[in-house]
């Protein structure tokens, strides 16, 4: 029987294994020593002043829309994402408001930005989908223009790059991702990064209940006389990361940049494979960007997407569409707008496989499977019209 070949495969070896028997064995499983050596490893691969780590880019999300104080206002937004860019704004008492998205990137359009701003908006959020950056030098000069926050979802961009700098370190806020399928993973986890040395004090204590002194300062050696004493000064949330996920992260760092070259080398294979198939595209490369490669998405026909997500299915190939956009969603109805793009493109896009641990002859299937498909289509459209 033939392997069924995933969408995603996380990259784990023996050090992943090491890393937590370690942590395991320290009998401190909690946020913790490893928690605090992961953010400052980060910080520095980042280039930043400041990362907090949590246990999603949900949580980072969320703890950025209420530093940002959008409770009330206006947020701009993208549709072309998974709900938990959208939902954070909600959950921060913000208004979501969608804006269109560029054809080709899929990234949200500066000039719809733009057209959107009001004196209620409060900030802009970005997706930098696929790992593609989106083109940050237009929208930083509207956020200062117009005094607004500018929050980075680089759920799918680690390692990614907009004119030499790291994404997620352009805009006031950068929230990561480390979810079971992203470029590093930590099984799940996330962190906010950002340079503003007050936020990050904030963020810090929302994520562990609005709590003054994180519990490793009230255990940890050298501890002063009454550590266990601390302040709530505000409603937080239990969005701590633990030692056991910051573990694999510290690992899974170190390994980043060479997955991500893996994942660049796949997507030329599969750009160069594909390159004279009618009517199929890959999202194109950009001067100004170097792209994460968190997925490899096919552009294909209108009307052809669903039925090369079975044909793959049938033949033991995962595949998936991201996204359904979020302002088509019933939940999203009363902040629905027509975004001709958007609803234009999204019914083109099926994800193939793409990890680091991909095969070639299992990349060669993936690639057979789509020409088999593809050219079979041509033959009845060229048949239909004789």
């Amino acid at each position: 029987m033939t392997e069924r070949i995933p969408i995603s495969r996380p990259w784990f070896g023996p050090e992943e294994l090491e890393a937590l028997r370690q942590t395991l064995a320290s009998g401190w499983v909690g946020s913790g020593p490893r928690t605090v050596e992961f953010e400052q490893r980060f910080a520095e691969f980042l280039g930043v002043e400041h990362v907090v780590a949590l246990n999603s880019a949900s949580a980072a999300l969320h703890l950025a829309m209420l530093a940002a104080e959008v409770e009330g206002q206006e947020v701009l937004t993208t549709s072309m994402t998974f709900v938990s860019t959208n939902h954070a704004i909600l959950l921060g008492g913000g208004r979501p408001v969608f804006c269109d998205i560029e054809a080709d990137t899929l990234n949200i359009s500066p000039r719809e930005i733009e057209r959107k701003i009001t004196p209620t908006t409060r900030a802009i959020v970005v997706v930098h989908y696929g790992g593609l950056a989106c083109d940050m030098d237009p929208i930083m000069e509207l956020a200062r223009e117009h005094g607004l926050w500018v929050i980075e979802d680089a759920a799918h961009a680690c390692g990614g790059l907009y004119r030499g700098r790291k994404l997620g370190t352009i805009g006031d806020m950068g929230c990561f991702s480390f979810q079971a399928t992203k470029n590093m993973t930590t099984g799940d986890g996330g962190v906010l990064a950002t340079n503003d040395a007050t936020l990050a004090a904030r963020v810090r204590r929302l994520r562990w209940m609005g709590i003054s002194r994180p519990t490793w300062e009230r255990f940890k050696p050298g501890r002063p006389r009454r550590a266990w004493m601390y302040d709530v000064v505000e409603v937080g949330y239990k969005y701590e990361m633990n030692d056991l996920a910051a573990a694999l992260g510290l690992v899974q760092l170190a390994k980043l940049e060479e997955a991500n070259e893996q994942r660049r080398r796949l997507v030329e294979r599969y750009r160069a494979a594909f390159a004279h198939l009618d009517g199929v595209d890959f999202t194109p490369e950009k001067p100004y960007a170097t792209n994460s490669c968190y997925n490899a998405v096919l552009r294909v026909p209108a009307g052809m997407r669903d039925e090369l997500c079975e044909y793959l299915d049938r033949r033991g190939i995962d595949s998936n569409v991201h996204y359904y956009p979020n302002h088509l969603l019933p939940l999203y109805r009363p902040y629905t707008t027509r975004l001709p793009v958007t609803e234009a493109q999204w019914q083109r896009l099926l994800s193939i496989p793409l990890f680091p641990g991909l095969r070639p002859a299992e990349q060669d299937r993936v690639i057979e499977c789509v020409r088999e498909f593809v050219l079979s289509r041509s033959v009845q459209r060229e048949a239909a019209r004789s």
